[in-house]
């Protein structure tokens, strides 16, 4: 299949296309290729948000990348040459391991550059596991989602500096505003969560995997010993049933039945927190980037998070939020209460410098425009022509 030459051809390579904040990302910058100027394909094993690819104009090619069966990987690396070259790829970008292996492959033999994005310190259980991680570290350039991801993969991968670009995710803050949000939206969550009148609200947004910290939070509130506060821990358990039910069990342990409640899932998170009093991120590990503090801060919230990983980047200590030790239920209670004693003009303050911090530094806009950087990059280095000045438009790049 001939293309327009003058159009560059990007190939984001995914596991599936649900939930997440790497699923997330890929779809963004699908839709800013796309206006840019360029054709955005984009290569998964499918999933509920496929749909949203063909509204911003990008292709979707179903494959079974998600697989780690190493029957089903190598047959990839056929089946992703074939796409290369009958799409004439220029850039395939890679955003997981097992996908990556087939990719890098695939590349071999064809004109296409081959990049990836590393989105999570993986953990490293003996030289197999550090192999297999290694995948992701074969990009020509790796975008690191945070400082802390970059010198996890200087540290533990030998990564040079100069192949690392480190590329924050970015928020819809044209979604993600107090004055996005109507009364009425809020007034549904309240009545649908069964909260009660005049009550502080303590959100922990995140699906249940015990690493989030729900124990962590359960803990401080019950240390808190406050009736006026009511917490919604919001996330589904994916089928993770027993530790669900082990959750609500340690909450009635905690005698705490009455003021906090697991809730599956919420379709408008905007609404909920700007419903929020605080908001808690008590993840034991350390995440990545983590979207909560990020969204939060853009929604004038106040945010405690755990003081490791991408967190330590996103709230500025002291003036948009608080970093707690992690798994530290007395210091999480002591922030919530410090928190929660903020005046209506102190809460002001935090809401401009929250929101200011987001506006600077971690919007949609800005992780698009440093992507098709990247992008332009790679594409000037393979025609050996000056880089385009302007990445919005990574057609100039050819």
């Amino acid at each position: 299949m001939d293309k327009d030459s003058t159009q560059p051809v990007i190939m984001q390579i995914i596991p599936s296309l649900g939930a997440g904040g790497a699923e997330q990302g890929c779809i963004d910058i699908a839709a800013e290729i796309v206006k840019a100027g360029g054709k955005a394909i984009v290569v998964s094993n499918a999933g509920y948000r496929v749909s949203e690819l063909a509204r911003v104009g990008a292709v979707h090619i179903d494959l079974s990348v998600h697989s780690k069966n190493p029957l089903i990987m190598l047959k990839n690396i056929i089946s992703l040459r074939k796409i290369i070259k009958r799409e004439n790829v220029d850039i395939v970008h890679v955003r997981s391991r097992a996908p990556a292996w087939s990719a890098w492959r695939a590349c071999k033999g064809t004109k296409a550059r081959f990049m990836t994005t590393c989105h999570a310190p993986y953990n490293i259980n003996g030289e197999v596991k550090r192999f297999y991680n290694s995948s992701i570290m074969r990009g020509e350039i790796i975008i690191a989602i945070s400082e802390y991801i970059a010198e996890y993969l200087m540290k533990n991968y030998s990564v040079e500096k100069e192949r690392i670009r480190v590329i924050h995710r970015g928020i819809p803050i044209e979604r993600f505003h107090p004055t996005t949000v109507t009364p009425e939206r809020m007034i549904d969550l309240e009545k649908n969560w069964r909260i009660p009148d005049g009550a502080n609200i303590v959100m922990l947004p995140g699906r249940l995997t015990r690493w989030k910290g729900h124990h962590v939070l359960i803990d401080a509130i019950a240390k808190l010993n406050r009736d006026d506060i009511f917490c919604v821990m919001i996330g589904s358990d994916q089928g993770r049933t027993e530790y669900r039910e082990e959750l609500e069990a340690y909450i009635e342990e905690k005698n705490l039945g009455a003021q906090m409640r697991i809730i599956d899932q919420c379709h408008d998170m905007p609404a909920a927190y700007m419903l929020s009093t605080v908001v808690v991120s008590a993840s034991t590990d350390p995440e990545g980037f983590g979207r909560v503090p990020v969204e939060a801060q853009a929604m004038g919230r106040p945010i405690i998070a755990s003081d490791h990983g991408g967190a330590r980047e996103t709230i500025v200590r002291g003036d948009t939020g608080w970093h707690v030790p992690p798994s530290d239920p007395d210091a999480l209670a002591q922030a919530i209460s410090e928190a929660l004693s903020l005046n209506a003009t102190q809460r002001a303050v935090l809401a401009t410098r929250s929101m200011t911090n987001v506006a600077e530094n971690f919007t949609k806009d800005i992780m698009a425009d440093k992507t098709l950087d990247v992008y332009a990059e790679l594409l000037n280095d393979s025609m050996k022509i000056k880089k385009s000045p302007n990445p919005r438009h990574i057609v100039n790049a050819i």
